[in-house]
């Protein structure tokens, strides 16, 4: 592989790293085993530290195509919980609200479901990485500042659900570049009058590239060694 001329390389994001931690992993081991100096690393497309999954990764002349790999329709697997909030809306904060499902019954959330389908305006999260004025929204968050989140508009193509877990919601989702699906489980428990939390988010795909093919950090840092 020829990283300083340019890959593009798909990584199964562990747990808890940010999409940056993966890039400054890769790109320091890359310059130590180059013994280089400088090396172009960047994604295509950010996962949230407690999501895992799919970061597309390129090298060299191959950073020149991420905005358009950025810009591909993704597809996610997760989690929704139902009856519990939180002001980031999935377990970066604690819970601030506990509410009663025992209303809500499986036609009210087939209801609920189709109404996400198709191309709508999504306010993003507070606790996100949007700027506004120059700085990250989740920076005016985290120091406790009101600021008032554009919506934009998205696109959701496919939304399945499986309920058998009751109040936990798990769920399939192919959307356009720039979905929250930190929104949409917010979104979706505020629609039911009972609140939602997202509890666990996987990237399965992006574009015609898949989770199947990618390798962990530590395989690739392998591989990297070996060349």
């Amino acid at each position: 592989m020829d990283f300083l001329s340019g890959e593009t390389i798909l990584v199964d994001k562990p747990f808890g790293w940010t999409s940056f931690d993966v890039v400054n992993k890769i790109r320091w081991n890359l310059k130590q085993k180059l013994k280089i100096k400088k090396i172009k690393v960047g994604h295509a497309g950010t996962l949230d530290p407690l999501a895992t999954g799919l970061l597309v990764i390129c090298t060299g002349r191959n950073t020149k195509i991420i905005e358009q790999l950025t810009g591909a329709p993704k597809s996610y697997t997760g989690t929704i919980l139902l009856g519990k909030t939180t002001p980031s809306y999935d377990l970066e904060t604690e819970y601030d609200s506990i509410q009663d499902t025992s209303s809500v019954r499986l036609e009210h959330i087939e209801q609920v479901r189709r109404g996400f389908v198709g191309i709508q305006q999504q306010i993003p999260p507070v606790f996100s990485a949007k700027q506004i004025d120059g700085k990250r929204a989740y920076d005016y968050a985290r120091a406790g500042k009101s600021i008032e989140m554009k919506a934009n508009e998205i696109e959701i193509s496919s939304f399945k659900l499986q309920a058998d877990r009751f109040p936990e919601i798990d769920f399939e989702i192919n959307c356009s570049k720039g979905t929250y699906i930190r929104s949409i489980a917010s979104d979706f428990g505020k629609n039911l009058g009972c609140g939602g939390t997202l509890i666990s988010l996987r990237r399965i795909s992006s574009g015609e590239l898949s989770i199947k093919d990618a390798k962990s950090v530590d395989e690739w840092l392998k591989i990297i060694q070996e060349m």
